[in-house]
């Protein structure tokens, strides 16, 4: 039986900017849980692309890659994800070609369908209405061709420099089936949602596995899995530092989106029963609790899912605490 001892851990993270604290203090502070991480084994580190957040400062995903790449040595760092219909596929190709010509054999490119943000913010983003995520294969099949043009039958009459002829490792990311029966088609890595989208995760991997093709890529599906996990000293104090993620998710059910707020000790006391359960639907998988109690929760997950990876959010408003966080699970899986 496989074991947490057994897969890899990595991290993925949104530059949380938390009251009272500066966009600025959010990247050192994503900086600074890279090198930690990388020096407590974690394998990669991912950055998401979100808009029109005041919660999240990892927008500009390719600038903070760099940032982190440049300041770490050998974890593999890269985007989960960038939204590919936000964007032309030539302009990420060659910010990637730049990022792996920068820092070699180091750089992930993880791949959504989604916005990312709310549908004015998409509009603004990406000026032509008529992209809404439903031409993702064909964006898809022109990136990867900017990279290697032998997949097409008729090579690309624009070439991508950098970009042109690197081998970098293209992920799907998804919170449904649509990205996890593509990436099986065409024989690439997946990492699903499970950190928001925890119900769809059991049906979406089966999906994956079902579908997938050997590939140059790959001769087995290969599939991360992302999601909440909050490691303290007790299982009262992971829950009560786990209030900050609650309040996040619960201020976006009310559409009043706030930096990350400090915790409180009774959450109960300011949701509805209706708020309740949403906060269950979009958090049920999350673990929050002692090492101990990670570590239990974990390997039933594992069970579960079957996961080649596990990545790991961890939304603490205090940067010390997080980082306490992240060390207590990078003691399960590494002793």
């Amino acid at each position: 039986m496989t074991t947490l001892k057994d897969i890899r851990f990595s991290v993925l993270d949104l530059s949380p900017i938390v009251e009272g604290g500066t966009i600025s203090q959010s990247f050192q502070n994503t900086l600074d849980l890279a090198q930690h991480v990388e020096k407590w084994g974690y394998h990669r580190f991912w950055l998401a692309e979100h808009h029109n957040m005041p919660f999240i400062g990892s927008s500009a995903t390719s600038v903070l890659i760099s940032y982190v790449a440049n300041g770490t040595s050998t974890i593999r760092v890269g985007s989960g994800g960038i939204m590919l219909p936000n964007h032309s596929p030539l302009v990420i190709a060659e910010q990637f070609g730049t990022l792996e010509s920068l820092f070699p054999g180091r750089i992930d490119l993880g791949l959504g369908r989604a916005p990312g943000t709310d549908q004015l913010t998409a509009q603004a983003l990406r000026r032509n209405s008529g992209d809404d995520g439903h031409n993702f294969p064909q964006q898809l099949t022109e990136l990867r061709a900017y990279f290697d043009p032998s997949i097409l039958s008729k090579p690309l009459p624009v070439r991508a420099f950098p970009g042109h002829g690197l081998k970098i490792p293209i992920w799907l990311l998804g919170s449904s089936g649509f990205s996890a029966q593509l990436a099986g088609q065409l024989g690439l890595p997946f990492a699903f949602a499970s950190h928001f989208s925890p119900k769809y995760t059991i049906p979406a991997l089966e999906i994956y596995r079902n579908a997938f093709q050997p590939s140059d890529v790959l001769d087995e599906p290969y599939a991360i899995v992302c999601l909440n996990v909050i490691a303290a000293e007790t299982d009262e104090e992971a829950n009560y530092l786990s209030t900050s993620l609650q309040q996040q998710f619960l201020h976006l059910i009310r559409r009043t989106e706030k930096p990350i707020q400090p915790p409180v000790d009774n959450l109960d006391e300011m949701i509805t029963v209706y708020e309740k359960n949403a906060l269950e639907e979009q958090l049920g998988t999350s673990i929050f609790g002692s090492k101990e109690t990670v570590e239990e929760k974990l390997t039933a997950f594992l069970e579960d899912t079957e996961a080649d990876e596990i990545m790991v959010n961890g939304t603490i408003y205090d940067h010390e605490k997080r980082l306490r966080s992240f060390e207590l699970i990078s003691e399960i899986f590494s002793s």
